[in-house]
């Protein structure tokens, strides 16, 4: 395995400014795939196989996220008289992108990380395995971005660790302003 996953070249960052782009990345299969994908470059077969889903539906995932920039070929390999084609992400971290796309429209609400998150830590809540702080500040927003560029080289050591042990642990962070009640200004 490699020290800095995954085994292929790719960009650190992507804005997802696309809709489409965004509702790429928010069906349960395409996760797994890309988070797969985080570890090293893969085959159709080989997802097909970790996922437990037939390589049509796998392949079918993996066009829709190569038709939307999230995947790319990173090698070939000739297996008999066929290509096999090995697949990997274009970026180590997609992230939605706050402002509209240059085409117009809005960014789709369909994909909230929150919301997978929460999902996919259902069971370890139940098991007592689920770590987490929410803590509230009244900050600006220009302090509010800064803290977020600090937690955002945080995903990314977290991203860079080694692969070991038998267990695919999630890591979700997140700044968002609040409704939350101020007390007023001390005089």
């Amino acid at each position: 395995m490699a020290d800095n996953p995954p085994d292929y070249a790719l960009a650190d960052r992507m804005a997802l400014t696309d809709p489409a782009q965004v509702r790429a990345i928010g069906h349960p299969v395409r996760t797994t795939i890309l988070q797969l994908l985080h570890e090293r470059a893969a085959t159709v077969s080989q997802l097909a196989e970790a996922i437990g889903r037939p390589k049509s539906t796998i392949a079918h995932h993996v066009d829709v996220l190569a038709r939307n920039g999230l995947l790319q070929v990173v090698r070939t390999r000739k297996v008999r008289a066929i290509e096999e084609r090995f697949y990997g992400r274009t970026a180590r971290m997609f992230y939605v992108a706050a402002e509209s796309s240059s085409a117009g429209g809005e960014a789709s609400g369909d994909f909230n990380d929150f919301e997978v998150a929460a999902r996919e830590s259902a069971t370890a809540f139940e098991q007592g395995r689920l770590w987490g702080f929410i803590r509230h500040a009244r900050i600006s927003e220009d302090q509010a971005s800064e803290f977020w560029d600090r937690m955002a080289e945080l995903v990314e050591s977290f991203d860079r660790l080694p692969r070991s042990g038998e267990t695919v642990y999630g890591f979700t962070i997140g700044i968002y302003p609040t409704s939350y009640p101020a007390l007023p200004t001390a005089e």
